[in-house]
């Protein structure tokens, strides 16, 4: 049973084959919808991303993307470091940083140009 509200963002994708397998590099699980193979369903621990299938997209003109609050930055940055992600381009892994806005985080952009921002709050 559910204990908490929760939001799932849902993403644009121009494959959803080469999203599933760029996601996968980053440890999540899931794939194509079973009952629709243009959406797919990954997850992370509690993180869940959704993704359509846009063949259109631009990855470069994409502003679509999503805030992901954990709580050990430190242990998901040294997870996803593997990935060996370029720092400059699409896709991309930029580093871990403390950010004036009170959090600690790093983005990962996908291949589509998705913006995933992942931080934990800096306590006082």
């Amino acid at each position: 049973m559910q204990q908490y509200d929760l939001a799932i963002p849902t993403l644009p994708s121009r494959s959803i084959g080469d999203t599933v397998a760029f996601y996968k590099r980053l440890g999540f699980e899931g794939g194509a919808h079973e009952f629709n193979n243009s959406y797919a369903i990954l997850c992370r621990g509690a993180v869940e991303l959704h993704f359509f299938t846009y063949e259109e997209l631009v990855p470069a003109e994409s502003s679509a993307g999503c805030d992901i609050r954990v709580l050990d930055i430190e242990k998901i940055y040294r997870e996803c470091s593997p990935s060996q992600l370029p720092r400059t381009g699409i896709p991309r892994m930029d580093p871990l940083e403390n950010k004036p806005w009170g959090l600690k985080e790093f983005a990962i952009v996908d291949p589509d140009g998705n913006l995933l921002r992942i931080g934990q709050v800096i306590e006082k």
